[in-house]
């Protein structure tokens, strides 16, 4: 596996894998990699000839009073796994490379569609930050193929239509969620989790299933199916964030007729944020 740090470096080589009519496959990530960014970037081998994973914790997307400085940076062991699924490239930047006139000056890339619910009320700029940089390393790395993982559904949902409404030459494809034995959807961020609230920590995803079982047997009142899962995340001793039944297409509000339903959830524990959701199709509804 070859590391380049510099914008220049990694386009150059990359140069010469098209000239040899290769299809290049892209993940990017913070960091702090685990067995589901490993994952994401077999999805990218199965398609692609070269896969390029980058590695930039992004501050643009962090808010105040957020962690971006406590987001783990585990660099070393990351090279390693990526060497071990025998990954062609690895790109890790510094802030100046992908900010080289400051983030107070940088170019912005706004959706104004998706973005101010669900993640984006609780977070405001968040993806803001995400589609900026995401279509920077769109730009430097020019990949055939990109790779994002479902458990950030909104995210991948804007990032879908950031390269529709741009006419971004990239394929979005998303992998799907990895979980602990427990149903706990892995993130970088379960690290975060005490040792006392792991137990509890999968009531997240118990609440997704238990409302996707009640409206597949026929309960239209997603208000009541929502408030019942954010009581019982209460009772398990964590704050929710929001539980919402949605049209997966739009991420808004599910009508009695959407027969594409995508449930999101998050959570707060004493010092993570925790997210999941679980996409569904009722038989028997109009399309």
């Amino acid at each position: 596996m070859q590391i380049f740090h510099h914008v220049e470096s990694i386009r150059s080589a990359l140069k010469e894998q098209r000239l040899q009519n290769k299809r290049v496959g892209f993940v990017p990530t913070m960091g702090n990699l685990h067995d589901a960014h490993i994952e994401l970037v077999k999805i990218a081998q199965q398609y692609c000839d070269v896969v390029v994973v980058s590695i930039f914790v992004n501050p643009l997307q962090f808010g105040l009073n957020e962690d971006w400085d406590k987001y783990p940076r585990t660099f070393e062991a990351d090279s390693n796994r990526l060497r071990d699924v025998q990954c062609d490239y690895l790109f890790y930047p510094d802030e100046k490379e992908i900010y080289p006139n400051g983030m107070a000056e940088q170019t912005r890339v706004i959706v104004p569609t998706m973005t101010d619910v669900l993640c984006g009320a609780s977070r405001p700029g968040h993806f803001e930050g995400v589609t900026t940089v995401v279509s920077k390393l769109f730009n430097i790395i020019q990949p055939d193929l990109a790779v994002f993982g479902k458990k950030d559904f909104q995210q991948l949902a804007i990032i879908r239509r950031m390269v529709e409404d741009l006419c971004i030459p990239v394929e979005i494809v998303g992998g799907e969620i990895y979980r602990e034995d427990d149903g706990l959807a892995m993130s970088s961020r379960n690290s975060f989790i005490t040792e006392e609230e792991r137990p509890n920590v999968s009531v997240l995803n118990r609440s997704l299933i238990e409302a996707q079982t009640s409206i597949e047997e026929g309960n239209k009142d997603f208000f009541a199916v929502e408030q019942e899962a954010k009581d019982k995340i209460q009772a398990a001793g964590f704050k929710p964030d929001y539980f919402n039944i949605c049209n997966s297409k739009t991420l808004e509000p599910a009508a009695n007729d959407d027969n594409e339903i995508t449930i999101l959830g998050a959570m707060y524990t004493a010092s993570a944020r925790l997210i999941d959701n679980l996409s569904f199709t009722l038989s028997g509804q109009k399309k």
